[in-house]
């Protein structure tokens, strides 16, 4: 007896998945800015990282990551506090990756100093192609990372962790971090009565012995099966930063209670934790009531990371975007060929390709700070304006590719959706847009001439290009007005794109014009397509986006 068949149609005109590819290769504006900040020797190992993390067995361990989220173990089956976090095992899977790549750890040396060359050119790139794939693993990874420049400040417990720190393991065991593989760190800076204002913090340090004992909470305290801590607490002389383990010394379990798992927009593969310290084991890094220099040489760190992280969702989304209008067929075209889809989607490759362009120049001045004071200062005035116009463009940039893919991009079967839930995280933590305009401002007021002799740079490398010279102009009147403050996100911002453009120009000359004259010369609509380009340009800009 033959069956009956129910099916109704044949599945045709859909694209088939963005996966097996070579992240890094695709991308010619990553390759040649890589290139252009002294990263071409990595270029194969580059294409082998790109290579894995493109691969379906990567994405689908990012997809069942965030599925399965973090889920808290306050006690063990016999009563016995615990307080940990446990995760899908695909989430270690990508701890692993990204550790073994050296993601958290390789732009220092095995002693803790920075490691040179190309490093933080080169780990970015890796940073970027792995936020494509999964970006809520990222954050202990980044703060692993950051945590080294805190410590620092505290030569003698640098010199105990780095023999951990510095290996390429991912060790999930809950043990003493000097008994591990290796080791993550993490940081508690936010209370409720006071988010930014860490100044306002309440949370205790008594001094027992050589160490200190540390009673308050945390609003905020991300990825808590960390093996340690940077806190900040209140001493006798001050905020101070504090190194926190999760065992103290004699092997026990220390006081550090989590309270509840954050029930977060996006990010969900990370745990994020409210947590109180009750009398917990801690040890002082830099001197006492110097809390906040000594942590902000992890936080310049985590915010340079927000803002690759930002621009790696962001090339996602044109990639998956791109893609798709390659593959998918409307009123008898591809969606590709389709004018008004080019004008939408050329015009979002010139934004990611400035964006990808401005991130590595500003690793570039990472790389260099330690033995360049131009960079040195490049590095502080412009890491909270890239951060701001980053951060900031991603979610309506990936609002867009979303709407590229209609509405295969709004369910959670594909990733971006993730990845617009993911976005708005970047601008938010480690220092919210008006923060990051303060921290620019306040740049300009500790350093003007340094700051002035970075404008004059930016005005060299853009001579020439469209609206870049009134640019300068509108930024240094800007800066010098005494109610600055109030006009100083559009400074902020204009200040992001006249860097953009300059390091686009030592990428690509040609674009960097298209760039300066649709966002310089003129004030860029609200809406991606709604500048002309010309067709040549477009399908060049196409071409390099994704060949």
């Amino acid at each position: 007896m033959t069956q009956p068949s129910f099916a109704t149609h044949e599945v045709f005109n859909q694209s088939p998945p963005f996966e097996d590819v070579d992240l890094f290769a695709v991308d010619r504006p990553l390759v040649e800015a890589v290139k252009a900040n002294g990263g071409a020797a990595a270029e194969c190992e580059l294409s082998e990282f790109g290579k894995h993390w493109g691969s379906a067995a990567m994405a689908d361990r990012g997809r069942v990551a965030n599925e399965n989220t973090p889920k808290l173990r306050t006690f063990d089956a016999k009563g016995n506090r615990r307080d940990q976090v446990e995760f899908h095992p695909s989430y270690h899977e990508l701890m692993a990756h990204s550790a073994h790549a050296g993601v958290h750890n390789s732009t220092w040396t095995a002693d803790g100093k920075p490691a040179g060359d190309a490093a933080e050119v080169i780990r970015a790139a890796k940073f970027y192609i792995a936020a494509q794939v999964e970006t809520g693993h990222l954050c202990p990874i980044t703060m692993t990372r950051a945590s080294v420049a805190a410590l620092a400040m505290q030569p003698d417990l640098l010199a105990r962790v780095m023999p951990v720190l510095s290996t390429k393991s991912y060790d999930p065991s809950f043990a003493p971090w000097w008994e591990k593989r290796g080791m993550t760190l993490g940081m508690g800076m936010t209370e409720k009565q006071g988010g930014t204002d860490v100044r306002a913090n309440m949370t205790r340090a008594v001094r027992d012995g050589d160490a200190y004992r540390i009673t308050g909470h945390k609003w905020f305290m991300s990825a808590p099966m960390c093996d340690a801590f940077l806190v900040l607490a209140q001493a006798d002389a001050g905020l101070t930063c504090f190194f926190m383990p999760r065992f103290a010394p004699d092997g026990s379990v220390n006081a550090i209670q989590f309270q509840r798992l954050k029930d977060k927009l996006g990010n969900r593969s990370n745990a994020s934790s409210e947590v109180e310290f009750v009398g917990a084991y801690a040890q002082a890094v830099g001197e006492e009531g110097k809390g906040i220099r000594t942590i902000i040489q992890m936080v310049q760190l985590t915010r340079q990371d927000c803002a690759i992280a930002s621009v790696g969702l962001m090339r996602s989304g044109l990639a998956h975007a791109l893609h798709h209008a390659r593959h998918r067929s409307v009123f008898q075209k591809h969606l590709a060929d389709q004018p008004l889809m080019q004008a939408v989607l050329s015009d979002m490759a010139l934004h990611v390709e400035a964006s990808t362009a401005l991130v590595m120049r500003l690793c570039r001045a990472f790389d260099r700070t330690p033995h360049d004071a131009a960079e040195a200062a490049y590095m502080r005035l412009l890491t909270p304006a890239i951060k701001y116009w980053t951060c900031k463009s991603a979610p309506p940039f990936l609002y867009e590719a979303m709407e590229c893919l209609g509405g295969n991009g709004y369910v959670e079967d594909g990733i971006l959706a993730r990845h617009y839930r993911e976005s708005p995280v970047n601008a938010i933590w480690e220092g919210s847009g008006n923060v990051m305009c303060l921290d620019v401002l306040r740049a300009l007021s500790r350093e003007p001439e340094a700051a002035m002799a970075v404008l004059q740079a930016l005005a060299a490398e853009t001579k020439g290009l469209p609206g870049a010279g009134d640019a300068v102009a509108f930024i240094g009147k800007t800066f010098r007005r005494a109610d600055g403050e109030r006009v100083a996100r559009l400074a902020v911002e204009k200040l992001a794109l006249l860097a953009a453009a300059a390091a686009l120009n030592g990428v690509s000359p040609h674009d960097a014009e298209l760039f300066a004259s649709t966002r310089l010369a003129a004030n860029h609509p609200s809406m991606y397509g709604a500048v002309e380009l010309d067709s040549a340009d477009v399908r060049a800009l196409l071409e390099r986006a994704l060949p």
